[in-house]
């Protein structure tokens, strides 16, 4: 062995002892793997901008349906015939709704998603063996943005955070993700 050897073998020994760095995972493949979602159930916890947290069970029948049932509360979201309506179980009124175009969660909830296009992605990055990416609207970047945190092996979504037009952030962390479920569509009409 010799001496340039020996004072290599140090470094290659810490090199192998850390795993290496996972690549980012294609806008491509993860626009795909969003396209290819139809039907998704998955419990989720929610951190709300407030900073209190909140838990349920979250229905995605994609394009432009989704529900949130608030474990323990009356509480529920929906969105559905390009609306989202929120409804608060302590008022008796209506749910206050939204058009769905006009938040973040279209980006993932659209009939065809292409992060590739233009001014789409703001931030695109590999943390801690997940790929983040930042998108927003680009024809209306005031509506806010959305990033979501996706695994490999195989892609799966597993956390998003919306930024809303005022700045608030809302974090939904998902558990295991079951896909290809049946979900009835009463579960999206918003009444």
């Amino acid at each position: 062995m010799n001496i340039r050897s020996l004072a290599l073998a140090p470094v290659l020994a810490l090199a192998m002892a850390f795993p290496a760095l996972a690549d980012k995972i294609p806008l491509n493949e993860i626009s795909n793997y969003l396209n290819s979602l139809k039907t998704a159930q998955a419990a989720f916890t929610q951190v709300n901008p407030d900073g209190s947290i909140s838990t349920g069970t979250v229905y995605i029948h994609r394009p432009n349906r989704v529900r949130f049932e608030y474990k323990g509360s009356k509480n529920l979201v929906l969105a559905s015939a390009g609306q989202v309506a929120v409804y608060d179980g302590k008022t008796r009124g209506g749910p206050q709704q939204y058009p769905l175009s006009k938040t973040p969660l279209s980006l993932i909830l659209g009939p065809n998603i292409n992060l590739g296009k233009a001014r789409m992605v703001t931030g695109y990055a590999e943390k801690k063996n997940t790929t983040v990416v930042t998108a927003q609207d680009p024809a209306h970047p005031e509506y806010g943005n959305i990033q979501m945190v996706f695994t490999a092996n195989p892609t799966q979504l597993r956390q998003w955070v919306v930024k809303d037009d005022a700045g608030k952030r809302t974090t939904v962390i998902l558990g295991d993700m079951r896909t290809g479920v049946s979900i009835p569509p009463s579960k999206f009409a918003i009444k």
